[in-house]
C-alpha cells in the first residue's frame, strides 16, 4: 500500500546544520519523496501533519549504548544475575525505548555471550519494531584489563587476531578494542594504556581488511595515540586528548564520541549505591574529559553523539540528555544537532539516514520550538511531538 504524508508549516532542521523556514516535507512509503516550499504542495490531498510552532528534524542516533545493561547503579554486578533470556529480552526492550523516545538509530559498543545479535536481526528485517542496530560483540581487551570482566581477553597480535575474526564471524558490525584503563573497572587507571601500539594497530588492520568499522574505548593519552595511529574509526570517550591527539585525529578524520552523559550521571547519583571506586575516578577524569572535548570541537574535530546508555543512572529512553550537555559544555546548537543527527549516521556508515534530503530514509523526530534557540525541545524527550522509523508513527 502505498502511503505519503506531508509535513508543513514549522520548521525543517536538515540534520547537517540548517535550519529551513516555509519547507515542507512529504514522504512516501519509508521515504523522504520530496522536499520543497509549501506552495509546491498546495494540491495535496493526503494526509497532512501540521507542524507549526514544531521542528522537523532527523532522528537521533546514539554512537554508543550498551543494550544489555539498564542503568543500575553496578550494571555488571546486575547483569551476572541475569539467565540469558532475561538479558535478550532487556537488549530489546532498551533498543524499542530508545526508539519511542527519539533514538532510530543505535550502535551497541559491547554487549554479552552474542545475546544482543538476535535482537539486532529481527528489528533490522522488520519482525520486531525498534531503532536500527549496530554491535561490536565482545569487547576485546588484554588480561586484567579495562572490561575484562565481560570482554574477549585476547594478548598479544596472534591472539588478538583470533579475537577480531571471532567478532566478525558472529556477525559484528564493529569491533571495539580496548585501548586503555577506565572508569568503571576496578583496579585499573584510565591513564594507563592496555593494548601495545603493535597490538592496536593488528587488531584494527585485520577488522579493516575484512571491511568492519573499529572503535576503541581510549581515555588515556598513549592509548588514544596507539589506536590513532593504528587507524582507528572511533574514540570513544577521548578524556586525555593533548595537541598531538587532536592534531592526529583532526588530520586523519578520526570521529570523537564523547559520551559525557556516563560521567555526569555517575556524579549525579554519587550517594546512590555507586561502587566508590567509580565515583572517585569520574571525579578525577571530569575536568580533562570537559577541556579535551572543547579543545577538539574547536580544533574542527568530527564529534558524533553517544551516551554510554547502562552504565550507572545513564538510562536507555533518556539518550537525547547528551545533546544538553554538549551545548552546556560550550558547543553551539547546531553542531550539537549534527553530532546527534548526520554526523552519527555518518559515523555508523548510513549515508541514507541522519539528514533530511530527497531519497533519505523516512527516521524523523517532530520537536515543539526551535532546537537551535532551546536544545532540550531535542533533547527532552518530554519535548518531542512524534517520532517516525521508516515513515512509520511510533510515538
Amino acid at each position: 500500500m502505498n502511503t505519503k504524508t506531508l509535513f508543513k508549516g514549522g520548521f525543517v532542521f536538515d540534520g547537517k546544520g540548517k535550519l529551513l523556514e516555509d519547507t515542507a516535507v512529504l514522504i512516501e512509503n519509508d521515504r523522504i519523496a520530496d522536499m520543497a516550499q509549501k506552495e509546491t504542495f498546495a494540491g495535496f490531498s493526503g494526509e497532512i501533519v501540521d507542524t507549526r510552532g514544531a521542528t522537523l528534524m532527523p532522528g537521533l542516533t546514539d554512537c554508543h549504548v550498551h543494550l544489555c545493561h539498564e542503568g543500575s547503579a553496578d550494571p555488571s554486578n546486575v547483569l551476572a544475575r541475569l539467565q540469558p533470556g532475561g538479558i535478550t529480552l532487556k537488549v530489546l526492550e532498551n533498543a524499542q525505548l530508545s526508539l519511542r523516545h527519539g533514538i532510530t538509530s543505535l550502535r551497541d559498543c559491547g554487549g554479552t555471550q552474542f545475546l544482543e545479535f538476535p535482537v539486532r536481526d529481527a528489528v533490522n528485517e522488520g519482525r520486531f519494531q525498534g531503532p536500527t542496530i549496530h554491535l561490536s560483540g565482545h569487547m576485546i581487551c588484554m588480561t586484567g584489563g579495562h572490561g575484562s570482566r565481560w570482554g574477549r581477553i585476547a594478548d598479544g597480535c596472534e591472539e588478538v587476531l583470533k579475537a577480531v575474526r571471532e567478532q566478525i564471524h558472529a556477525g559484528c558490525d564493529i569491533v571495539k578494542i580496548m585501548a586503555t584503563g577506565g572508569v568503571m573497572t576496578p583496579g585499573v587507571n584510565p591513564k594507563d594504556a592496555h593494548y601495545t601500539a603493535e597490538e592496536m594497530a593488528c587488531a584494527i588492520r585485520e577488522a579493516h581488511r575484512l571491511n568492519k568499522r573499529t572503535a576503541t574505548h581510549a581515555q588515556g593519552t598513549e592509548g588514544i595515540l596507539n589506536a590513532v595511529r593504528g587507524g582507528i574509526t572511533s574514540i570513544e570517550h577521548g578524556v586525555y586528548l593533548d595537541d598531538r591527539c587532536i592534531d592526529e585525529m583532526v588530520e586523519a578524520g578520526t570521529y570523537l564520541v564523547p559520551t559525557i552523559s556516563a560521567l555526569h550521571n555517575i556524579l549525579a547519583n554519587r550517594d546512590r549505591g555507586i561502587p566508590a571506586y567509580m565515583v572517585e575516578k569520574a571525579e578525577q577524569v571530569e575536568l580533562a574529559q570537559r577541556n579535551s572535548l572543547l579543545s577538539f570541537y574547536r580544533a574542527g574535530g568530527l564529534i558524533a553523539m553517544g551516551t554510554d546508555a547502562g552504565t550507572p543512572f545513564n538510562l536507555h529512553g533518556a539518550n537525547g540528555w547528551e545533546l544538553k550537555l554538549l551545548v552546556d559544555y560550550g558547543i553551539a546548537e547546531k553542531d550539537a544537532l549534527r553530532a546527534g543527527c548526520y554526523a552519527g549516521a555518518d559515523l555508523m556508515g548510513l549515508p541514507e539516514q541522519g539528514h533530511i534530503s530527497k531519497g533519505a530514509v523516512a527516521d524523523l523526530l517532530l520537536v515543539k520550538g526551535n532546537p537551535l534557540e532551546d536544545i532540550t525541545m531535542a533533547g527532552d524527550f518530554h519535548n518531542h511531538l512524534a517520532v517516525y522509523k521508516k515513515g512509520q508513527l511510533v510515538r
